[in-house]
């Protein structure tokens, strides 16, 4: 995406995790951000947790920009907007459909020339321009370490754990809470919910 993307902020996406065999394992909409390392954000941080089990080099990330429109209803929305800005350059033409900062990459990414004018544009170009908002994909290559996560999976299994109390049922007077049990959700303040209750009824019950 290069530097221009950095720190780019979209709001109302909708995103999918596409496994190798064009399968999608989830899908959300919400929030997300460019970064200087990749992608995050509420829906990146909700997906990642949905590819543990894949190898990242077999799933892909797929970003509907404009989920709310159909592609065709999104041509018409283009159309629309060519007519009317048809003197100008292509590159100056998509202010009202984009961020300031999305769209140079999207003119890139789209292989029409950013100087050509807008009534140029043919009736193909303009559907491959609708099926690239649509369907924004990249290749996920990797996670940030764990020192950077929002909350970890894994731990003690739930079915080790007294839930009245959070006492092991294997070692008496052993207590857990918190990330050491195997339960983490999305965020938004559910796994702040779990170490804060769970370790609340640990310290009342020991």
């Amino acid at each position: 995406m290069g530097k221009r993307a950095t720190r780019l902020s979209l709001k109302n996406i909708a995103i999918s995790i596409l496994n190798n065999s064009g399968k999608k394992i989830y899908s959300d909409f919400g929030e997300m951000l460019f970064t200087h390392f990749g992608v995050s954000g509420p829906v990146i941080l909700s997906a990642s947790r949905h590819i543990l089990d894949y190898d990242y080099k077999n799933v892909k990330l797929v970003i509907d920009l404009k989920p709310a429109l159909t592609e065709e209803k999104l041509n018409e929305r283009i159309l629309r907007d060519f007519e009317k800005y048809s003197r100008k350059q292509y590159k100056n033409s998509l202010d009202e459909l984009l961020p300031q900062k999305m769209i140079p990459v999207i003119v890139k990414l789209s292989s029409i020339e950013p100087d050509r004018f807008v009534n140029q544009i043919k009736k193909e170009e303009r559907r491959a321009l609708v099926r690239l908002l649509k369907n924004l994909t990249f290749n996920i290559t990797g996670s940030r370490p764990v020192k950077d996560a929002i909350v970890t999976a894994g731990g003690v299994s739930t079915d080790e754990i007294n839930p009245s109390t959070m006492e092991s049922k294997l070692i008496k007077g052993l207590y857990f809470a918190g990330e050491v049990i195997d339960v983490d959700g999305y965020t938004g303040g559910f796994n702040l919910t779990i170490a804060f209750s769970t370790g609340f009824l640990a310290g009342i019950s020991c």
